[in-house]
């Protein structure tokens, strides 16, 4: 990043320029290398490993080590070198792709193989489990010294179960040497083993339903033949990450009463305690197999609350609620516990992701250490960050959450005469959550006078059961009345130019990005990310995870094919005026690039203004560096040719309008 101007003495007077054509020192660059995600975290021996995604190699993730008690200043260690990648195929979405052995061995699949594979520090990577095309892995996680993970088996009808996979590589080139743990359900999750490895707790759902519509906690001991295990939660309710504490007794999560709360229970038969509920929730929905909302410590339980914004507390045996004073405010999860220390990841409302580690000795008085993340490279960026602005309005359908991202330059201001251009950003999922911090791609544009607003839309989690399920039958309605009413609202209210008021979107948010353009002439551009143009294409291409997210969502087919028709964005391309700009992946297995191109086709022939842009060897999300870089200038650029303003530092956009 590059100053503005040399440092004076007193602040220059501001500078007047059209909004959208200011100068920034947020360069597409220093996006893409804020941009690493955070994959879990451990403590390992006297070390904490985490891993990251590395966006100038290609994206892959690597894990990292560094001393619990690192020296200031010092640099973390590289655990596994290029080219190797953790990340797991399971749904799609992958996760828990990394863990480590008591005696501090790596694992973690490899993602060109989906294999499991053994790191010793020092050492080549070995493999732990045979090739296989039709088996991937992942929710890897190193109980009571076995290891244990969520299988997906492809096939003419796909299969998940937990499997145990022998450490000392007998399995290597034999799957028969793989143990099944689990059987008779859809989809499983979240395996535990009890502290005297004798019962296993785990996650498990079947069609139609996603795991935070309906999900059940299963147990079963490990002599017993019957794999299914028996229930001991949920089941009409999206029960969620079984944990055992030291004595035996067994932690979960659920939203029988609308929220979820933490419950503890006795497995033999015990009664059922909640503890310390609350109308916030503490957990959310299962995109990733690694997520994790609480966790045990010596002293409690240390827990993420949810009620738009994240917060850390600490349960004492007795229900006594301290909150956790962490930076992170959104994406918060707990990584691991030991003793009464803690590893915990989530972003701040004004800083990149970030990784704490937390004694809670005294949960009065914390001790707080950031290891990785967190903060901005940059430390005079403080004049450049916006000031997120939580509102709600009153919508069609009930009331909408909001988050607001104003302009923010500390040397140009717009045109008195004149408001700003502005994004409307809808999150994707749809079952998801605008966290409502300023992210590196939210920086960008409002450095350069673009305005952003995030909508927790209906259906949106983070608020509870009935909000969520504000959605249930109702996607294309809901999503798309809420973003229309608050983008109104925004003009109505004097802070965006009514004639500039922009839409953009990934996934499930690319269908409402089409949907509100399709709908209303709020939007007068849209930039649809991966998104979703044709659900009953949809529904056929999809992978086995979401095969049926669209009976919830829609209806189930064949009866509800007529309402598909109707919700779809391309059945009523033809209603679209309004600039599009389209991304896709081309490695998309989620949102095949079949539905943009069908959508780009559409706009073709109806002659409307569009871009369509491919990037190869990306998939469901963007990765790479490279990629990131050009999103971000594209996305710009495009802002600026559909609404008439020049950014200062990167190339136009000509826009197609005919084949």
């Amino acid at each position: 990043m590059v100053e503005l101007s040399p440092r004076r003495s007193a602040p220059p007077a501001p500078l007047t320029l059209p909004f959208g054509s200011w100068p920034s020192r947020i360069t597409a660059e220093a996006v893409a290398a804020a941009s690493p995600r955070l994959d879990g975290a451990r403590f390992v021996g006297d070390d904490i490993w985490w891993a990251e995604t590395v966006p100038e190699e290609q994206g892959r993730t690597t894990v990292r080590r560094t001393p619990r008690e690192r020296a200031t200043g010092s640099a973390p260690h590289l655990l596994l070198p290029t080219p190797w990648n953790a990340r797991s195929r399971v749904h799609e979405y992958g996760g828990g792709a990394w863990g480590a052995t008591v005696s501090g061995g790596l694992v973690f699949v490899e993602k060109s193989d989906q294999r499991v594979w053994f790191l010793r520090p020092g050492s080549d990577p070995v493999p732990l489990t045979p090739a296989a095309a039709e088996q991937s892995l992942g929710g890897l996680r190193v109980s009571q010294g076995r290891l244990l993970a969520v299988r997906e088996l492809a096939g003419e009808v796909t299969v998940h179960d937990i499997v145990e996979i022998p450490l000392d590589g007998s399995a290597a080139e034999d799957a028969g040497a793989l143990t099944p743990l689990t059987a008779g359900s859809d989809f499983v999750a979240q395996p535990a083993l009890s502290p005297d490895g004798s019962m296993l707790a785990w996650l498990a759902w079947d069609h139609p339903h996603m795991p935070w519509d309906r999900a059940e906690i299963r147990v079963r001991r490990l002599d017993d033949e019957n794999a299914s295990g028996r229930r001991v939660a949920g089941g009409t309710s999206a029960a969620l990450q079984p944990e055992w504490t030291a004595d035996g007794d067994l932690l979960y999560l659920d939203d029988v009463g609308g929220f979820w709360n933490l419950y503890r229970l006795d497995p033999e038969g015990g009664g059922v305690e909640a503890i310390a509920p609350e109308d916030r929730d503490t957990g959310g929905p299962l995109w990733v197999l690694g997520s994790r909302w609480f966790a045990p410590v010596s002293n409690g339980v240390v827990a993420v609350r949810t009620h738009g914004r994240d917060e850390l507390v600490h349960l004492s045996p007795a229900g006594e609620v301290t909150r956790l004073p962490i930076p992170a405010v959104g994406n918060v999860l707990v990584e691991d516990a030991r003793g009464s220390e803690v590893l915990v990841s989530g972003s701040p409302a004004d800083a990149p992701a970030g990784l704490w580690h937390i004694d809670v000795s005294d949960p009065a008085h914390p001790d707080i250490r950031l290891v990785t993340g967190g903060r901005w490279e940059d430390d005079e960026l403080s004049p450049w960050l916006p000031r997120p602005r939580s509102f709600s309005i009153d919508g069609r359908h009930g009331v909408v959450h909001a988050v607001d991202f104003p302009p923010t330059h500390p040397q140009v201001t717009g045109p008195s005469d004149a408001l700003p251009p502005y994004v409307v950003l809808v999150h994707g999922g749809p079952t998801a959550h605008a966290p409502g911090v300023v992210s590196p791609k939210t920086l960008f544009l409002t450095s350069r006078g673009v305005g952003v607003v995030e909508v927790n839309y209906g259906g949106s989690s983070g608020f509870g059961r009935d909000y969520r399920e504000r959605l249930r039958g109702q996607w294309g309605i809901v999503d798309v009345d809420d973003v229309v009413d608050v983008a109104r609202a925004l003009a109505a209210d004097g802070v965006a130019d009514p004639a500039r008021i922009a839409i953009a979107g990934g996934s499930a948010g690319g269908w409402t990005v089409l949907g509100a353009l399709v709908a209303s002439d709020a939007f007068q551009a849209g930039i649809s990310r991966y998104g979703v143009a044709d659900a009953r294409l949809l529904a056929a291409e999809t992978h086995d995870f979401e095969a049926r997210y669209l009976d919830g969502l829609i209806g189930p087919l064949p009866d509800s094919e007529a309402v598909y028709l109707e919700r779809s964005p391309l059945s009523h391309a033809d209603r679209i005026q309004a600039p599009v700009l389209l991304l896709q992946g081309a490695d998309d297995a989620v949102v095949p690039p079949s539905q943009s191109e069908a959508i780009r086709d559409a706009l073709r022939a109806g002659g409307v203004p569009h871009a369509y842009v491919v990037y190869p060897g990306e998939g469901h999300g963007f990765r790479r560096s490279e990629t990131v870089i050009d999103m971000v200038r594209t996305e710009l650029a495009f802002l600026g040719a559909a609404f008439g303003f020049t950014p200062a530092d990167v190339p136009p956009l000509a826009l197609e309008t005919t084949g």
